[in-house]
This record gives structure tokens, sequence and C-alpha cells, in this order.
């Protein structure tokens, strides 16, 4: 799913800005095993006090988007990455660990991936985050300010960039809500509770009807 400006110009401005002079490294450094065989890019160093804070404003506004807020349900979170991909680079199909650490240290539950682009589409070429799944493959270049949420198991990739320089931060979360069709029963209810259309109403509670039956019927 896109959830469109999660930052909005005066925020992507601040963090662009920052990452012009921010410390970056061999994106290697922090992937896992399987991961780092497939990983091409350059990653901010997430010790750096000025990246810090830059994933904290990221943090910041994420909670205080309403759809994301909603869709998502952050119990925990994981610290915030900044990726670079300049031309030749990419990163391979694969899925993130299950498991990591959230930002005081301790064991976090990957829920929900997310990818936020810092990057304007016109300013490079490639660079799509491609997401793979019964359906097939589906590729995302979103306007800057813009997340690709998805959940963490999904196999995911990205694709090799032939121009310009692509910009992006990337997190997981922990939900309150462990499974995602629940999830989604809560967001359908919320988009009725603020006011949707009638027709649009109607068809949110027949889905919701029809999913709950499904959840608790028995033969």
């Amino acid at each position: 799913m896109i959830v469109p400006n999660v930052l909005n110009p005066q925020q992507l401005l601040t963090i662009q800005d920052g990452l012009a002079n921010a410390p970056f490294r061999d994106g290697r450094a922090t992937a896992g095993a399987a991961a780092e065989q497939v990983k091409r890019n350059e990653q901010a160093r997430g010790d750096d006090p000025g990246v810090i804070d830059l994933a904290r404003k990221v943090r910041l506004a994420l909670e205080a988007h309403p759809i994301f807020r909603t869709l998502v349900r952050p119990a925990r979170w994981s610290s915030l990455m900044f990726s670079r991909y300049g031309p030749g680079q990419q990163y391979g199909l694969h899925a993130d660990n299950a498991s990591m650490y959230d930002v005081d240290g301790w064991p976090l539950r990957t829920d929900l991936s997310f990818t936020i682009f810092l990057s304007d589409p016109e300013t490079y070429e490639g660079g799509a985050l491609l997401l793979r799944d019964l359906a097939g493959d589906r590729e995302f270049r979103p306007a800057a300010g813009s997340a690709v949420l998805y959940p963490t198991g999904q196999l995911h990739r990205v694709t090799p960039v032939t121009r310009g320089v692509r910009l992006a931060c990337v997190g997981w979360v922990q939900s309150t809500i462990r499974r995602a069709d629940q999830r989604e029963l809560l967001f359908d209810l919320e988009r009725v509770r603020q006011g949707q259309d009638g027709e649009e109403a109607a068809l949110l509670l027949d889905k919701t009807i029809g999913n709950l039956l499904r959840m608790w019927c028995e033969d």
C-alpha cells in the first residue's frame, strides 16, 4: 500500500539537506546473512548524531500521520535506516528478518516493513521497489515523501539504478495487532467511523461483515 505525503515538503527538504552532509558506509554492514549477498547500496551511519536526529524526525512524522497510524497501529519500532543508491547499485530479491531489535535494544517482531521515498522519481531512473507475491511482481516508484507499506515476510528487491541517486528511509514495526487480516478489519471500520460516503461506507461494512463471518463461522 502506498501512503502519500508522510513527509510534507518542508520535512522532506530537511531530511534531504541533512543526508547531503551525512556519513555513509557500505550497506552490507547491516544486512542479514542471506541479504548481505545481494545488497549493493550505501547506508547512513546510524551512530551519527545528525542521522539519529533525522530518524527521529521521520518517526515523529509517521506517528502523526493518520493513515499510517490507523493502518499500522505501531507498538514498537526498529531503528530507521537511510539508504542511498547510485548508478549500478541495487538490492537483490530477499525477505527481511522476522525479528530485529527495537530502538532500546529489545527483541522486536517485525510485522510490517516500510520504505519512504526521499528522491523525486524524475531525478533518477530504475530504483523501483519490487514486491513479489502469488499475483506476480509489482513495482513502486512513488513521489518523494510517500511510503510503501508491505508485510515483512514478503519477497522484495530494489531494481538497479541506472541514472541519478535514489534516497530512501526504511524501517520495521511491531504492531499492537499481530494479524494482518485483523488490522485490515480495524482499518476499514475506522474509515467508516471517519465519515466515508454512504456507498463507500456500505461496501466497507459489507466487506467487514463477510470477513468476520469467515473468521468466526464454524462448519
